[in-house]
């Protein structure tokens, strides 16, 4: 068959879900992952042709597309910054807002790093709630002589942490621990950095199926009545955990950004930022102690 003609067809099935850009995202997506063809080769060859054989893994993943399973799942992968991640029902897909934390962490922390390493101490660094790993990996990647921590409740999302661990070849210190209900670990932190669970039950009519039904809802969801709950918790721990002039770094509900920015400076907290996102949302939050 046609891969131009498959093409088509993904649109014609398609289209009334999602975006055609989404669409063609898709599409280009699953050839580069099953057939490892790049996403112009239809510009360059318009009558490239597929055998029966090829076409099967485009059809099946083309049915569960049409019941809006992410293609991340549908692939068993996903990709944060310059790291390929194994991703599932377990653990959140990371976002691009996400990778914008880390990139603001790696640029603060770089003085930090070198203040450290004058004093003959590593940069030591806990990523609370780590789900698929993808902060904790990302920091650890780019600096490999700090030390990493990667804290969450799930044992089935450690799982895969470790795995992407493993599969990048990076090194990080997990720890299975429930983040409401520990005061203290023992050590203390240069940089402690999360990325809780901040939608309100009361939003979810604004999400996708594909996030809602799909994704870990632990991992998500927060009672109406208490949508700070989780900040509360990571704040208490950070002033109990973080070293004298550490950072607390948080991705949060752009829709309770100044509450939860109000938490920190009722926790003390200094040198409090509020930052946007790359679509202009209030997404991400630094206190210093």
């Amino acid at each position: 068959m046609l891969l131009k003609e498959i093409k088509n067809i993904f649109h014609k099935e398609l289209d009334i879900i999602y975006p055609k850009e989404e669409v063609d995202s898709f599409f280009y997506l699953l050839i580069e992952h099953y057939l490892g063809l790049e996403r112009f080769v239809l510009a360059l060859q318009p009558n490239f042709m597929i055998s029966k054989q090829e076409e099967q893994p485009l059809f099946e993943a083309l049915s569960e597309l049409r019941l809006q399973k992410p293609v991340q799942h549908i692939m068993g992968k996903a990709h944060f910054m310059d790291l390929e991640l194994t991703v599932n029902a377990h653990v959140l897909i990371p976002r691009p807002e996400t990778e914008e934390l880390v990139r603001w962490i790696l640029a603060e922390i770089r003085g930090t790093k070198k203040e450290v390493r004058n004093k003959k101490e590593k940069l030591r660094i806990l990523d609370i709630g780590t789900g698929s790993g993808c902060i904790a990996l990302a920091l650890a990647k780019n600096y490999p002589d700090a030390q990493v921590y990667a804290l969450d409740n799930s044992e089935k999302a450690l799982e895969v942490a470790k795995h992407n661990a493993e599969q990048n070849e990076v090194g990080v210190t997990f720890i299975q621990a429930d983040i409401l209900n520990l005061d203290t670990l023992d050590k203390s932190f240069d940089v402690i950095v999360s990325n809780p669970p901040y939608v309100r039950e009361l939003e979810k009519k604004e999400m996708k199926v594909n996030v809602k039904d799909y994704e870990p809802k632990e991992a998500l969801f927060v009672p109406d009545n208490d949508p700070l709950l989780f900040y509360r918790h990571i704040a208490h721990f950070a002033k109990n955990n973080l070293k004298k002039g550490g950072s607390l770094y948080l991705e949060v509900n752009q829709y309770l950004a100044q509450e939860t920015k109000q938490l920190l400076e009722d926790q003390n907290f200094t040198d409090i930022e509020l930052r946007k996102d790359l679509f202009g949302n209030d997404r991400m939050l630094r206190g210093k102690t």
